[in-house]
């Protein structure tokens, strides 16, 4: 009786959330200024060609608009978990919502290529303090169970904001100009803000986090940030979130964040039009396939890697289809299907997080969740150098730029391969004393639905 019993009635616990309308609410906040953020960080997307001309760029230069964004965002990933995890979600999103709302308008007005670089790269920080935080608002608002559901909304939400670049900047863009869509644009930041300030919280009521343990000055700051890396880092899941984040999102986040509309104009021959609609299907398609996999996974957590593999390979599929058909271009309807496919990007990347939450205690999830974000950013800004420089040094042939796509699913599929067993097999361990402790209350981290189903995992 004691022992592991013992040890478990002494470990700090955390309370399942009730979640509720106003749990909802709140939430909804938080999910607003991600919506905004994505807005500004696909704008890029409808307007690559016009960026081009304006700042007189070839398609290397252009490509390093996204990438400097990337890499920005990228490596903010667990500074931000960080941060959420010892200064709580409203400062950070408030934080990211002044720096991503201020890129925007610095991007609107940049005279030059270097200060535009300045203020993609400033939006890059900004916009990479808002999903970690959105998630942690997940965790501790609502019940574990919604966990991976809750994550897919918040992804939609966010595919809705790319939806917005698609169908409302792109018609602004090219019927007023530069300066009125891009300055436009940024009022919406400073609409969020507004509720932001006023009315989010951190957590319910009665659902505080323990507070943090005394730092000891800047040798204790650095002594824990470097626990709490290590710590998230030594689990399986954690590395395992990482790599199927890694896997999944790139191919459609780099087709929508820059090269989709000048594939699909200068190497299929579209008009623009044609091509902002097939954009809008990507986005559609991810926006329905996010609640069809939130489902799953909420579900079934059996059906994780299955569903995270069987994206990769017809995403690849459909990519090889297209790039080795027959002639100048490929059919419409051969378009159409990659379009819908690449809408599984994201919600399978979200699969990522499914991972990292059960593997982490609730004080780690901001920093578990910005390592597992690191994933599919990384990826994509492999992707876009890659093409960008192929691009060039091909005279614009992008069969042989976007072939470069392959390279990174291999690698990611190989890494997910290696650590699938030891990551579910770390999840049946856990799912033991999680089984043994109270309905609302669990040992470490809401771990959704993972608990009660890893044992059924294959």
């Amino acid at each position: 009786m004691s022992g592991p019993v013992s040890a478990s009635r002494t470990a700090p616990v955390f309370r399942d959330p009730p979640g509720g309308r106003r749990a909802v609410a709140v939430w909804s906040i938080g999910v607003a200024v991600y919506f905004v953020a994505v807005i500004f960080r696909t704008s890029l997307g409808v307007a690559g060609l016009d960026a081009a001309d304006r700042f007189h760029v070839n398609a290397s230069a252009l490509s390093t608009f996204s990438l400097l964004q990337l890499l920005v965002y990228a490596g903010m990933q667990i500074p931000v978990g960080l941060m959420v995890d010892r200064l709580g979600t409203k400062k950070v999103l408030t934080l990211g919502a002044v720096l991503f709302t201020a890129g925007q308008i610095g991007f609107a007005l940049s005279p030059s290529y270097g200060m535009a670089l300045a203020a993609r790269a400033l939006l890059g920080c900004g916009d990479a303090m808002t999903f970690i935080s959105v998630l942690r608002l997940g965790t501790r608002w609502f019940p574990a169970r919604r966990g991976p559901l809750m994550a897919q909304l918040a992804g939609l939400v966010g595919m809705a904001g790319n939806l917005v670049s698609t169908l409302v900047l792109a018609p602004v863009l090219h019927g007023l100009g530069w300066v009125p869509a891009f300055a436009g644009s940024a009022v919406a930041g400073l609409v969020v803000l507004v509720p932001l300030v006023l009315f989010l919280r951190d957590h319910p009521e009665g659902h505080e986090p323990a507070p943090a343990a005394p730092t000891g000055g800047a040798r204790g700051a650095g002594a824990f940030v470097r626990r709490q890396i290590a710590d998230s880092w030594r689990e399986p899941g954690t590395k395992l979130g990482l790599w199927v984040h890694f896997t999944t999102q790139f191919p459609a986040m780099v087709f929508l964040l820059l090269w989709g509309m000048p594939f699909l104009v200068e190497a299929q021959g579209l008009s623009r039009t044609t091509a902002g609609a097939l954009m809008t299907l990507v986005v559609a398609s991810n926006m329905g396939f996010g609640l069809i996999y939130g489902q799953i996974v909420g579900r079934r957590q059996a059906s994780r890697i299955p569903l995270a593999l069987t994206t990769v390979a017809v995403t690849a599929t459909l990519w090889g289809a297209v790039l080795a058909s027959p002639g100048d271009r490929a059919p419409m309807w051969l378009l159409v299907t990659l379009c819908v496919v690449l809408g599984t990007c994201g919600p399978a990347s979200m699969i990522g997080f499914d991972f990292a939450r059960p593997a982490n205690p609730a004080e780690r999830q901001g920093t578990a969740s910005g390592i597992t974000n690191m994933g599919g950013f990384l990826a994509s800004m492999t992707t876009l150098l890659a093409v960008g420089v192929l691009l060039d040094a091909t005279g614009d042939n992008y069969r042989i730029a976007f072939s470069s796509v392959f390279v990174l699913e291999v690698l990611g599929v190989t890494q997910i391969l290696r650590l699938r067993g030891r990551a579910l097999a770390r999840e049946r361990e856990r799912a033991v004393p999680a089984a043994q402790q109270p309905p609302d209350v669990v040992l470490a981290a809401p771990s959704g639905a993972s608990a009660a189903s890893a044992a059924a995992e294959v």
